[in-house]
């Protein structure tokens, strides 16, 4: 970037903490833009963190090393933006903003605040009512993800929670795709990128990455660049559009380093105290806007040793409308929940999509009892063999995150698994809908038990 002599500059540093600078100076604000010069050496940019009355903290972008307590600040007057256009699809851009895959410059594009501003105004908000089919049956079927929702997939570290996010990016019903990597390695981000072209969505995606090995202050700037992106495609182009976050606990643990350098006091397990706040301002970008498009937000939290107390999950699950809980390469039933779910099973899907889901659901439970009594040797009856028989064809069909059907196919091949295992009369749904739905031949077979 260019020098700006127009803009007042201030010298010297007052000090020089990891990253963090400070200099005395009136006037910046918050999340705004500056620029350090140090003698002949190259510019460092960097944003406003802190204020302290006339003490500035600012957050260097590429490191301090090399700044000495001589350079000049110039603030910019403005906050961090970033390109958005038409033209931003089938890009690859980093924490700051600038492309990272070898294409043509997008300096000249038209530019968004990669800020997180205020929130839509509740009156020109419209009510969920539409499902997001994305292709894994444990969702599509169990817990629907509906548009304009906000809701994270709970995971340990080691599972594939990255495969999964992915799998629904390129199959999910949705006009674009923003994804936003946070402190990925190589690896996953070659993985997300690779996924996207091969699957052919890579042409309606914008990729925001942000490297393990990349500053801090570009990590926390991920999210804002994405949801500025996709609130802009939203309104502006009426694009229903999906943000895709991974990992928000790196978000996090960015927050706690970040107050750390800026000497904050920390609350609970040396978080901010104003944990809930940051999160629960990205996540309720998430609306679905009267008159134009939709933004849904589907992130991905980390649980440090699997533990759902942590602050970050803990925080999340009192912001978000549910979750999916990743276990044992599964998506768990038990664990999982969309609170919006109600709003289109049955009404935007097959009437008997509700009788099924709470039919299988149950008789899944009753067969996880069945196999608590099988392991502690009890006797077992021909229904719990039923149980237990139903209870492998249910994890191997539809709880593998490695299936892919659509909503209607894996509806039809929910009654044929009940059908393979259970009598009509075992599965308690009326028999209207046993009439229209479980396959007959099936059913007989399975009338008079197994």
């Amino acid at each position: 970037m260019h020098s700006l002599p127009e803009l007042v500059s201030y010298s010297p540093l007052l000090g020089i903490i990891g990253d963090l600078v400070r200099v005395r100076a009136t006037g910046p604000g918050l999340g705004e833009l500056a620029l350090i010069e140090d003698h002949d050496g190259p510019q460092s940019v960097a944003r406003v963190v802190a204020l302290d009355h006339e003490i500035v903290s600012l957050q260097v972008f590429r490191g301090s090393k090399g700044i000495s307590t001589a350079a000049r600040v110039r603030f910019l007057g403005r906050g961090p933006s970033v390109a958005c256009s038409e033209r931003l699809l089938g890009r690859v851009l980093d924490g700051a903003g600038l492309p990272i895959d070898g294409g043509p410059d997008l300096s000249l594009e038209p530019q968004v605040p990669a800020e997180v501003g205020v929130t839509v105004n509740p009156q020109r908000r419209v009510l969920p009512s539409r499902i997001i089919e994305t292709g894994v049956p444990m969702v599509d079927l169990f817990n629907c993800l509906v548009e304009s929702q906000k809701i994270p997939i709970f995971s340990v570290a080691g599972e594939p929670y990255n495969a999964l996010l992915a799998r629904i990016g390129f199959q999910a019903e949705a006009d674009i795709v923003v994804f936003g990597g946070l402190g990925l390695i190589f690896d996953d981000y070659h993985f997300f990128r690779t996924q996207f072209e091969e699957h052919g969505t890579f042409h309606r995606t914008v990729m925001f990455v942000n490297q393990a090995s990349d500053p801090i202050v570009e990590r926390l700037l991920v999210p804002d660049m994405a949801l500025a992106v996709a609130e802009r495609f939203a309104v502006e182009e009426g694009q229903r559009v999906l943000v895709l976050l991974t990992d928000m606990t790196g978000y996090a643990d960015a927050l706690k380093e970040l107050g750390i350098a800026a000497e904050r006091i920390p609350a609970t397990r040396g978080y901010l105290g104003d944990l809930y706040t940051q999160l629960a301002q990205r996540y309720e970008k998430a609306c679905d806007f009267q008159g134009a498009g939709s933004v849904t937000i589907l992130t991905v939290t980390t649980m440090p040793g699997d533990d759902v107390t942590h602050p970050v999950p803990d925080n999340t699950g009192y912001i978000t409308e549910g979750q999916f809980y990743l276990h044992g390469g599964m998506i768990d039933p038990f664990g999982s929940l969309s609170r919006l779910k109600q709003r289109v099973i049955g009404k935007v899907t097959r009437e008997d999509h509700g009788p099924l889901m709470n039919a299988m659901i149950r008789l899944y439970a009753e067969g996880i009892e069945a196999q608590k009594k099988q392991a502690m040797a009890f006797e077992l009856s021909d229904h719990d063999l039923r149980l237990i028989r139903f209870a492998k064809l249910f994890r191997q069909r539809f709880m593998n995150v490695d299936v892919g059907m659509p909503l209607t196919k894996a509806l039809d091949t929910g009654w044929q698994t009940l059908a393979e295992c259970f009598a009509p009369h075992e599965l308690l749904v009326k028999q209207s809908i046993l009439d229209r739905y479980l396959p007959k031949t099936l059913a007989a077979a399975t009338e008079g038990g197994p």
